[in-house]
């Protein structure tokens, strides 16, 4: 597939040559396209087809958007479908629900949103994760290049196939990361005792899926990690900043109380980590 933002389409509608060479992939590489612009025709031909001046001014006027030209056809990368669901054009993209970001765009990018996350839970080669909430599949990406076994669960198929759009996540479906369809708060009862070294947990926001910030919730994660697991928990910081609520202080005390040790915040990451103890293994205070 060949990607087009409203950058791209003003690059071209701007240009004074008949030919120029274009990245097509949303900067994943440093590969460059050649495109050929008709102007008798009013037709830009791009590997992919062929796409007329009309519509190249329409994707020039849209900034909020990602398209995509597949078979000669030009599409969004959105869809409407019980909600709105779109890639936004970040480097690389993020996934917008109904207008909410899933991942941080103005501190960072969620590249290294990603990195901040993996970081703080220090996924090994060997090891055994689980990554709660897919999204498009940064998280389950990087542990899985680090050389751990992934299993990620994605509770919307509208998200899924936004992954399957974008180039930022073919990873997820070239090796052996394994991608279960459901919700975190059911599946993960479906895994046996001790199984997995690290946890990922990225929940949209508490406002939209509660139950995945319950107690009940955690007894599963504390379940199914390894004595000495870690978890990584996406919090972020809703209401503080207006309102004085602190939702990450809700979370830690919730963790210790199914069990959990260890227990702190990682400000670069908005969220908090914890580790379950190994046997007879207690918390000084």
């Amino acid at each position: 597939m060949n990607y087009l933002t409203s950058k791209i389409a003003k690059e071209i509608l701007n240009s004074k040559s008949n030919e120029i060479f274009i990245n097509l992939d949303l900067n994943k590489t440093d590969k460059k396209e050649k495109i050929i612009i008709d102007r008798k025709n009013e037709i830009v031909k791009f590997p992919e087809g062929n796409i007329n001046f009309e519509i190249l001014k329409k994707i020039a006027k849209d900034e909020g958007h990602i398209y995509f030209i597949k078979d000669g056809n030009v599409f969004k990368a959105a869809i409407s479908n019980n909600g709105y669901y779109k890639l936004v054009p970040t480097i690389p993209p993020t996934i917008e629900i109904n207008g909410i970001r899933m991942h941080r765009t103005k501190e960072v990018d969620p590249y290294q949103d990603t990195l901040n996350k993996i970081n703080s839970v220090k996924v090994k080669k060997g090891e055994k994760v689980l990554d709660t909430c897919m999204g498009l599949g940064y998280t389950a990406i990087e542990a899985y290049k680090r050389g751990a076994k992934v299993i990620t669960i994605e509770k919307n198929p509208n998200v899924l196939e936004l992954a399957k759009i974008n180039p930022y996540s073919e990873e997820l479906f070239k090796g052996d990361i394994k991608i279960i369809l459901g919700d975190a708060f059911d599946v993960i009862k479906t895994f046996d005792n001790e199984e997995f070294d690290v946890v990922i947990h990225d929940p949209p926001r508490f406002s939209l899926a509660g139950h995945l910030y319950s107690e009940e919730f955690y007894k599963e994660i504390f379940r199914v990690l390894k004595p000495g697991g870690r978890l990584f928990h996406y919090v972020g910081n809703p209401g503080k900043k207006y309102r004085g609520k602190d939702l990450q202080k809700g979370v830690m005390d919730r963790l210790r109380k199914v069990g959990f040790i260890k227990v702190k915040r990682v400000p670069e990451a908005l969220g908090v980590v914890a580790i379950k103890p190994k046997e007879k293994e207690t918390e000084k205070i």
